[in-house]
């Protein structure tokens, strides 16, 4: 029986990877630690599992080095997720993200330090914000690293350090670095499901800037598949390297709310107008359909930061891995749509969390 520890395993990639393997391997064990921060639920958990005896759930922080230590002795691979993950939130509360995701990777890290004669791999979650705003057609992993917000420069200390134990240390790390993911179980404080629920509930759809910046949005199923290859292929071809997972294909923001806006109400969204001003918050408008409930399109100052477009090169998976994106955009936003009108009770207590206060450079107060 292996056993896999996740940590942050009840927040949205970590719960949805957790599922995944303990409906596919019925014969592993699986640890998860989660602080369970706002972002974290234990109900995201796999349905049935705390009354089996191959999950064990640990409510504590990555930051607890003496609690790390005992549960990293007790596993054969590590997939460290644990992180403040949200860019506009780290505009508000920055330290936190460098506590998390710095020095909580870094218990971690020693941790399998100390047990590596018995962990097989240590599978670290980056995050394709490392690189900042792309500079070629589409980001390898020889990309630079221009990490343009609190969050993603904390992120990107954590997969340097990573990086540096595995040439320090020899562990067996293997850094992945996917792009924007997406799927059921995200907190309303990402851009789809804010969406969605605008959508159903009738209210505007919140949009940064002008909605060009523009993402690849890799579908989180298909993350959980490429993560699989890594805890079983060949350690010898991918300890050591950083790898990205992507589609290869950007959508803007202003794109993807249309998609969600043609899917939840088609007739009312063909004829969409954009008018306003964008640059202010709440300054003006766009209305979709004369007949109540309205459809809105609100597009709001800047955020601080931003990135203006992602592009995934993900030849290096495909070699090491073998593994490619198969869920399409559509495919996966219309499964997405469909969770979240069907989790209402899940979904409803983060109402108050989707729209975030930060203070600009300038100083005024914006709440994105």
């Amino acid at each position: 029986m292996k056993t896999i520890l996740v940590t942050g395993g009840a927040g949205f990639i970590g719960s949805n990877f957790v599922r995944y393997l303990y409906n596919k391997y019925p014969d592993y064990r699986i640890i998860v630690l989660d602080v369970l921060t706002y972002a974290g639920n234990v109900e995201n958990s796999p349905e049935g599992a705390f009354g089996s005896s191959r999950y064990e759930f640990w409510h504590g922080d990555v930051r607890n080095s003496d609690l790390v230590d005992t549960l990293v002795s007790q596993s054969d691979s590590v997939v460290h997720m644990a992180a403040e993950s949200h860019v506009t939130r780290s505009i508000f509360d920055n330290r936190l993200f460098f506590d998390t995701d710095v020095l909580g990777t870094q218990s971690v890290a020693n941790a399998v330090v100390k047990h590596c004669n018995k962990v097989e791999r240590f599978v670290h979650i980056s995050t394709s914000e490392v690189y900042g705003t792309a500079q070629t057609a589409k980001m390898n992993e020889e990309h630079s690293l221009n990490p343009m917000s609190p969050y993603a420069s904390a992120k990107c200390g954590a997969d340097r350090l990573v990086y540096s134990y595995w040439a320090t240390y020899h562990i067996p790390a293997v850094i992945i670095r996917p792009f924007n993911n997406f799927g059921p179980y995200q907190h309303l404080e990402k851009a789809i499901p804010r969406f969605i629920t605008s959508c159903i509930l009738g209210e505007p759809l919140t949009i940064h800037g002008d909605g060009s910046a523009a993402r690849d949005w890799l579908f989180v199923a298909d993350h959980c598949e490429a993560l699989d290859t890594v805890l079983h292929v060949d350690a010898d071809k991918i300890v050591g390297e950083a790898i990205n997972l992507g589609t290869g294909q950007h959508k803007s923001i202003l794109e993807v709310a249309k998609s969600v806006l043609s899917i939840m109400q088609p007739e009312e969204t063909k004829d969409l107008v954009e008018v306003g001003d964008r640059s202010g918050f709440g300054r003006r408008s766009v209305c979709v359909g004369e007949e109540p409930p309205e459809q809105l399109l609100r597009f709001i100052g800047d955020r601080p930061g931003q990135v203006l477009r992602h592009t995934c090169d993900a030849a290096k998976a495909k070699k090491l891995l073998a593994w490619e994106a198969r869920t399409s955009f559509e495919e996966g936003l219309r499964q997405t749509v469909d969770w979240y009108k069907a989790n209402r009770p899940w979904w409803r207590p983060q109402m108050w969390m989707r729209h975030i206060p930060i203070i600009t450079a300038s100083g005024e107060r914006q709440v994105h």
